[in-house]
């Protein structure tokens, strides 16, 4: 991870949207730019630790870089729940938004589908069919 941002973002990370945690989160916060904003809106890393929650260990990267760090519950939103999805139908149709899925076929694979989660083996939307279309 903490490569790929360096290629990809040499000037580094001006907004980073972050439902990970831990690592992922560490890694970001090495590469921010002056003044840069990260939301905080999940942990999954987190959820499920059996040796406690661990906070982000490159948090002074906030103050180098005058950054700024806000949480954000999608339930703050739910009023314009319908606004946004009418809104990212139009992108996925216009392909501005493209959305990666996982599919594991068979409701027999669901604890396997399950812990994919929680292993991070996904690399999009993690969807179990359950029958044939």
């Amino acid at each position: 991870m903490r490569s790929a941002l360096g290629q990809h973002c040499p000037k580094g990370v001006d907004v980073y949207f972050d439902n990970v945690g831990g690592e992922i989160l560490d890694a970001a916060l090495a590469r921010l730019a002056l003044h840069a904003r990260v939301v905080i809106c999940g942990a999954i890393s987190q959820y499920n630790s059996t040796t406690g929650v661990k906070g982000p260990a490159n948090y002074l990267s906030l103050l180098v870089n005058r950054a700024s760090m806000t949480g954000m519950v999608v339930f703050d939103y739910a009023g314009r729940y319908a606004e946004a999805a009418r809104e990212m139908a139009g992108w996925m149709a216009a392909g501005r938004l493209k959305s990666r899925e996982d599919i594991v076929r068979g409701l027999a694979q669901f604890p396997d589908a399950l812990l994919m989660l929680f292993r991070g083996e996904n690399m999009g939307k993690l969807v179990l069919q359950v029958a044939e279309d």
